[in-house]
Parts: structure tokens; C-alpha cells; sequence
């Protein structure tokens, strides 16, 4: 059995992922992250695709939904941006 089928590859890979975005802050690896984990959630429960290209696929569009939502969340919102109105050395 190739390793990109087995759910604790996809759940390392999470654990990996969501410890570089602790060390590189930035909501980047975060998305990555919570896709791998939803892998493995996936391959664990018996939910598998046929082929290292589709589940690929699967995988980045869990990343892309994922880097979505927090960014919906986490994000900035309109009239949000703070502006400096005096130096800290005045």
C-alpha cells in the first residue's frame, strides 16, 4: 500500500503543518494543515479516493475551503485598519 493512503501519513502531515504555522505565523500552513487533517479524516472512515491525483485534489480543495473560512474569520474586516495618528517618541 503506497503511503499517501494511509490516514496516519495525512494526520502527520497535520501535526507538521499546524507546528510551522506556530513557528511562521500567518494563517499559511494553518490551511494546509486542517486540509491534511480532513485527508486522514477522510481515508480513516473509509472515504478514499482511487488515485494520488484525485486525492490531491481533495486535499488542496479542503486547504482552499479551509484558507477561506479563516480567512472569513480571522480576517481583516472593513474599517478595520488602524491609523497612527502620533510617534511613539512624540
Amino acid at each position: 500500500m503506497p503511503l499517501w493512503t494511509q490516514w496516519w501519513v495525512w494526520m502527520s502531515a497535520a501535526v507538521v503543518l499546524a507546528t510551522l504555522e506556530v513557528i511562521l505565523p500567518g494563517y499559511i500552513f494553518l490551511g494546509f494543515a486542517l486540509g491534511a487533517a480532513v485527508m486522514g479524516i477522510l481515508i480513516l472512515v473509509g472515504i478514499s479516493a482511487k488515485g494520488l491525483a484525485v486525492t490531491l485534489l481533495i486535499f488542496a480543495l479542503a486547504s482552499l475551503a479551509s484558507y477561506l473560512v479563516m480567512r472569513k474569520v480571522f480576517g481583516l474586516r472593513n474599517g478595520q485598519v488602524k491609523v497612527w495618528e502620533t510617534d511613539i517618541n512624540d
